[in-house]
């Protein structure tokens, strides 16, 4: 369960024992060490489990078990795939109290990696001096790290989407970076696409033992036996190009019906995000002549005008702009920072 290996801020362990000990003095200590800590003494426990809770981003959070053989299958996977061996120099920044940054732990536990472990900040590179083999970050912190991510080799990106204005930044830097497809359910990412570098793509690519197929709506269902006894029915809508590759178009609950011309507010999203610095999602509202219309919502202090945005709605066809621009000054956000659709819908209704 342990790499002989492994070390973690610098600290080595000759037994299961020994780690134990560590983590039980890690949990005297507040922030991030303590997730780490207990994230620790549930994987050496006796159970064969752990519990997780799901980002809430899509409905109500709740808790999960995942079997931890599945779990270490997973890790394995991701290892084998990016060919991160023994002796791999990993940063640890995200929070180890949810699933990304418990499964960085597993990697480097199963791996043997020397992982270093901070507070999962803006900049989490800015403090070093060398260099990574390999981080996970959310786009947020990868937009306020470009100026240091040549520390890292290889970098991952998860837990929201990637604005286009990111991924066109991307394309400077020698640090490979990797977008990710997953869900808790499936014990992190399970498909991965390159942003950038001579084999970058828009299209997923399955990790190992990993395959696709789709619903009738077109939604992706993930057949991945080694990390989960069941199929894994999605409500993202795919291009399936293949039974290791799709392009992600959209979420099914979030496909708006216009006129009769189905339109991804998540396509959208991805051509306007070049222009809206700001936080900001497309959605729809009932419309008497086209049964729904696209709406804006921005989080702004102040009113945003169409001719305000005028150049990225150019970039838009007729059917993808949006007929009114909401703002609101505070969006409504998950633990995990991700925007909460719906909620804030509800609340514009009553604003």
């Amino acid at each position: 369960m342990i790499h002989p290996q492994f070390q973690l801020n610098n600290q080595s362990f000759a037994s299961v024992d020994e780690l134990i000990s560590f983590a039980h003095l890690l949990k005297s200590e507040s922030g991030e060490k303590h997730y780490i800590s207990d994230f620790l003494l549930e994987w050496l426990n006796s159970r064969d489990y752990i519990e997780v809770r799901t980002s809430g981003s899509t409905g109500k959070p709740k808790t999960i078990r995942l079997q931890k053989k599945q779990v270490e299958n997973s890790a394995r996977a991701t290892n084998h795939f990016f060919d991160l061996t023994e002796g791999t120099l990993a940063l640890l920044c995200l929070s180890s109290q949810y699933i990304a940054g418990k499964m960085m732990l597993v990697r480097a536990m199963t791996g043997g990696w020397q992982v270093t472990a901070v507070e999962p900040e803006s900049n989490p590179l800015k403090q070093f001096e060398h260099t990574f083999d390999f981080t996970a970050m959310v786009p947020l912190q990868v937009f306020h790290s470009i100026e240091d991510l040549y520390k890292v080799k290889k970098i991952i990106i998860g837990g929201g989407v990637i604005p286009s204005s990111l991924e066109d930044q991307l394309q400077q830097e020698k640090t490979l970076a990797f977008a990710t497809y997953g869900m808790t359910e499936t014990i992190s990412h399970i498909a991965v696409r390159q942003i950038n570098g001579k084999h970058k793509s828009s299209v997923y690519t399955a990790l190992p033992d990993v395959r696709f197929s789709q619903t009738n709506e077109g939604c992706l269902i993930i057949d991945a036996p080694e990390i989960s006894d069941r199929l894994q029915i999605t409500n993202d809508v795919v291009d399936l190009i293949s039974p290791v590759q799709f392009k992600f178009l959209g979420r099914l609950d979030n496909v708006v019906n216009s006129g009769g011309i189905k339109i991804y507010p998540e396509e959208v999203e991805r051509k306007l995000s070049q222009f809206i610095q700001k936080p900001f999602f497309i959605s729809s509202e009932e419309d008497e002549a086209l049964g729904e219309r696209l709406i804006l919502i921005i989080e702004n202090d102040i009113p945003v005008k169409k001719e305000d945005l005028f150049p990225a709605f150019e970039k838009l066809s007729s059917f993808e702009k949006p007929k009114k621009i909401y703002t609101l000054p505070k969006f409504i956000y998950t633990d995990t920072e991700k925007i909460k659709r719906t909620e804030i819908l509800k609340l514009l209704k009553n604003v």
